[in-house]
């Protein structure tokens, strides 16, 4: 078994990173690995609980109709692949970086750290990620 430590700096809705990150990382639990999240900067929102959806006036969609995509659902859907995959998954929040930005109300599951914790995972593991705002 191997373990993969991923550090994204990205906030929500931002760029493709976003969505790219939980792509692989949701194929990497389903593949039968653990894996940490450190979630630095803006990152530190996308578990962000209050985030809502919206409607879309240009294309006169209602927020139901639209369904749009949200950060904070996506983050709770990789815990889930983790229980149904029996791996290990960390997500933590840069505690610093959640103050800054007053998102410290988050899903079920993440939890907050600091630098240091991104160090720990990097030396517990097998293959650091970096996705970096440039």
């Amino acid at each position: 078994m191997s373990s993969l430590n991923v550090l994204i700096m990205d906030p929500p809705y931002e760029s493709a990173n976003t969505a790219t990150v939980f792509r692989m990382i949701d194929s990497t639990l389903r593949k039968g690995h653990d894996v940490t999240v450190f979630a630095y900067e803006g990152a530190a929102a996308l578990s962000f609980k209050p985030q809502k959806g919206h409607p879309n006036p240009v294309k006169g969609t209602s927020e139901e109709e639209e369904k749009h995509p949200l950060s904070k659902d996506f983050v709770e859907g990789l815990f889930a692949t983790a229980r149904e995959n029996g791996r290990e998954f960390k997500w933590i929040n840069c505690g610093l970086c959640v103050d800054e930005r007053g998102v410290g109300d988050w899903v079920e599951g993440p939890v907050r750290g600091g630098p240091q914790h991104f160090v720990e995972a990097f030396n517990n593991c097998d293959k650091t990620l970096v996705i970096a705002t440039r």
